[in-house]
């Protein structure tokens, strides 16, 4: 039978009767202190929070030491730095006492739950009385008017009847668009010039250029 516990920031497997240096409690020698247990080991490993809440471990303070000295020295090259220090760690020395697993209620607990189960009513036994309430409630409530429901018909004339007006409107309005837009590009076009006749007036043009003087010819004899 052993526990793992759990005590200054780390973890330690113990055994009744079991010495170990821990970091430093808060308590006087010679007192003894619960550690937590994070698993528990007897026939059956219990590891849930549940079954650890009834494990019980407890040791005895022995003593209050200090660990071996370390030494500590610090430098920085081409800078003339040099630090020594020392430390020396605070312990505690226990002894493991007791490691039980309290999992069986008393007799007194268990008659205690027995008397409590045969006292509570049976869900069979309250299930008619529920209903013979439930009954009474409803046959004592006064019954609801219902709204008379409106004929579907009327409201499937009325949508009719304003479609046929929506597409007479629709219709009525195209002609009148398509006459505006008629008018308004014969409005925009504007009318065409005559054709002008280009032979004539190739006429007149060769007619006021004037004549160029000829050139006279020279003989092979340069006269």
């Amino acid at each position: 039978m052993y526990a793992i516990v759990r005590t200054g920031g780390k973890q330690y497997r113990v055994e009744r009767g079991q010495r170990l240096l821990i970091e430093r409690l808060a308590a006087d020698e010679g007192t003894e202190v619960p550690l937590q247990p994070l698993l528990y080991r007897a026939e059956e490993a219990v590891l849930d929070r549940a079954g650890l809440e009834q494990v019980k471990v407890t040791a005895k303070v022995l003593e209050h030491v200090r660990g071996e000295k370390l030494r500590v020295f610090k430098f920085k090259p081409k800078r003339g730095y040099k630090r020594r220090t020392g430390h020396r760690q605070e312990l505690t020395r226990i002894e493991v006492t007791e490691i039980a697993a309290h999992t069986r209620k008393a007799p007194r607990a268990r008659a205690a739950d027995a008397a409590a189960a045969d006292a509570a009513p049976t869900p069979s036994a309250e299930a008619p009385a529920k209903d013979a309430a439930r009954a009474q409630a409803e046959a004592a409530a006064p019954a609801k008017p219902r709204r008379p429901k409106t004929p579907s018909a009327s409201g499937g004339a009325a949508k009719r009847a304003r479609a046929q007006k929506a597409g007479a409107g629709k219709a009525a309005a195209k002609p009148a668009r398509a006459q505006k837009a008629g008018a308004g590009k014969a409005a925009a076009k504007p009318a065409r010039a005559p054709k002008r006749d280009t032979r004539a007036s190739d006429a007149d043009k060769d007619a006021a250029k004037p004549a160029r003087a000829r050139k006279p010819r020279k003989d092979s004899d340069g006269t």
